[in-house]
């Protein structure tokens, strides 16, 4: 009868300590028993769109201190210092006793996050008062500089500092848990107190970008910049008609599973954050614009001059037509400011300004990059004399090499602007698959000025002595436009130029764009623009196993018409 009475009483404190609050026992002295643990939730990873692992969160542990039970902190420190690696000085300041917010001694202090289990059990053989271990995580990057302008990092608490860590991380972050238990000579009591609240492990984000893609685009980017001693470049390859971004390249860049030490311009993502003056790429805009409104056909030709005379200004051509009539390919093909300046005349300020906006430019893509530019248009009520001829040969008009490789791809959609974008699904921490919300789409030109245009800009790979032979893709038509600007840093031109080539291929039928920025500080920029263009696309359709043009090759163009 006794037995079973003790049985009972012990039954009933097991039930009250485990279900009543720990408030409730503060005249009983547990609450100053109560130890808490932290239960640090499974980080989501980020996943290429064939389900490759971009970065992920690896089992590691974590080291804490009690600091009210931690005996001979400066012994303690140099014991963990080799192991943790970090400065013995450091770990003494961490285990300083210290009070709350609500006056208590702080009984939970992290010394290191993400160790090795190795280098944990390490730990825990020191058999060190007041000092534990627990589960944990650890981020790993495992293809280190591989798409890292685009990841970004996290900090040792797991939280996203930078990229898409930063920009999804509530996302990825999940929710952690504790544990509060009753414990007595830093151990848990037999039957005492002990509430567990789960972690709940963060969602992952799978993306469009396609690992092999990303990794030849960057090796071929990067293989160009280190011919231009510190320059910049940026690539980008969208896919048509999603307007998924299968790559995404800047250089220089860093290793994403050592962020520190690095550069914070290496950490940049160049396509977004990149901000040039375009120069001549934005003339298909312009010519876009001009097939839309009815001022030209592709079958227009125009007496070109050697230069015109805009406000106080005189804009001249590198390949002087001598007053000879010159088609519209043939415009395109030598990057004629003096015809395009001349069409834009007749299309007028506010109707370019309009397609401008249409084509994206002037505002972020949205793509889901934080920080991304927004670039800037020449506001109409701004335009001088010299705005007439500069705007529409892509100057006096700021933009991210994004918003460029966008438009484009909206030529190459049969004139469907969609919006480019990096996130494929949201996979659940049960598996369910969210897809991501549908991208913005809006029309820009007719399916059919689409198609015209894109011819218009096969001279430019195809015509003898064109800006863009070089950018030409062997037994695949291309449709593109080379292009020379500045880069612009808070509204100001740099030294040097930005050179660039966007294209499409197969240009009969679009399945994707590509868009080439280089910035030369000291100039060259031009020589590796068209070539890296070339060997993107080249590796892009043979990787997706596209055929070779059909229906045999570009047209014939005629540049000066008799």
């Amino acid at each position: 009868m006794l037995a079973l009475t003790l049985f009972a009483v012990i039954g009933i404190r097991l039930i009250f300590l485990q279900a009543v609050d720990a408030p409730a026992y503060a005249g009983g002295g547990v609450t100053d028993r109560l130890r808490t643990v932290e239960l640090p939730a499974p980080r989501g990873a980020i996943y290429d769109s064939t389900g490759a692992p971009l970065a992920r969160s690896v089992e590691a542990r974590y080291v804490y201190a009690d600091p009210t039970e931690v005996e001979a902190p400066a012994d303690v420190a140099k014991a963990l210092s080799p192991l943790l690696g970090i400065a013995a000085s450091k770990l003494v300041e961490l285990m300083k006793p210290r009070k709350l917010e609500d006056g208590k001694m702080s009984r939970f202090v992290y010394l290191a996050r993400g160790v090795e289990i190795s280098t944990a059990k390490r730990v825990q053989a020191l058999e060190l008062s007041g000092i534990g271990v627990h589960r944990d995580e650890r981020r790993e990057v495992p293809g280190g500089d591989l798409a890292a302008n685009l990841i970004g990092f996290t900090s040792q608490d797991m939280v996203g500092l930078e990229g898409l860590e930063a920009r999804y991380d509530d996302v990825l972050a999940g929710q952690d848990g504790k544990r509060v238990y009753e414990a007595g000579l830093g151990a848990p009591i037999p039957g005492g107190y002990s509430r567990t609240t789960l972690a709940k492990p963060g969602s992952s984000l799978a993306l469009t970008i396609v690992r092999d893609l990303q990794f030849r685009t960057q090796q071929i980017l990067s293989a160009g910049m280190a011919q231009v001693p510190g320059g910049t470049g940026a690539a980008v390859v969208m896919e048509i008609p999603s307007g998924a971004v299968l790559a995404q390249a800047s250089n220089p860049t860093y290793n994403a599973a050592k962020p520190t030490p690095s550069d914070p311009v290496a950490r940049e993502d160049a396509a977004t954050s990149f901000v040039v003056d375009p120069g001549s790429v934005h003339k298909a805009i312009t010519y876009g614009a001009a097939l839309q409104e009815g001022v030209i056909t592709p079958d227009t030709t125009l007496p070109i001059a050697n230069s015109i005379k805009m406000g106080d200004t005189w804009f001249s051509d590198t390949h002087p037509a001598n007053g000879k009539r010159m088609s519209v390919p043939g415009m395109l093909a030598f990057s004629s400011n003096v015809g395009t300046i001349t069409i834009a005349d007749k299309l007028g300020r506010d109707r370019l300004i309009d397609y401008q906006k249409r084509f994206g430019l002037g505002k972020p893509t949205g793509e889901g990059m934080p920080g991304e530019a927004s670039g800037r248009l020449l506001p109409a009520d701004e335009w001088s004399g010299s705005s007439y001829g500069s705007v529409p040969i892509g100057h006096s008009v700021d933009a991210t090499p994004l918003q460029m490789a966008a438009a484009y791809a909206a030529i190459a959609n049969n004139g469907t602007y969609v919006q480019p974008h990096l996130v494929k699904e949201v996979i659940g921490p049960d598996g369910k698959r969210t897809p991501a919300p549908a991208p913005m789409t809006r029309s820009v030109l007719s399916p059919q000025n689409a198609a015209a245009l894109r011819t218009m800009l096969e001279a430019v790979t195809t015509v003898d002595g064109a800006t863009g032979v070089t950018a030409a893709v062997p037994s695949y038509r291309v449709a593109g436009k080379t292009g020379t600007g500045w880069r612009l840093v808070n509204g100001k031109k740099q030294p040097g130029e930005v050179s660039s080539f966007i294209g499409m291929a197969p240009a009969e039928n679009p399945r994707y764009v590509i868009a080439v920025f280089v910035y030369a500080p000291n100039g060259g920029g031009a020589a590796i623009a068209n070539p890296a263009f070339r060997d993107m696309m080249q590796f892009t359709l043979r990787h997706y196993r596209v055929p070779p043009s059909t229906g045999g090759s570009a047209p014939k163009f005629v540049v000066y018409p008799r």
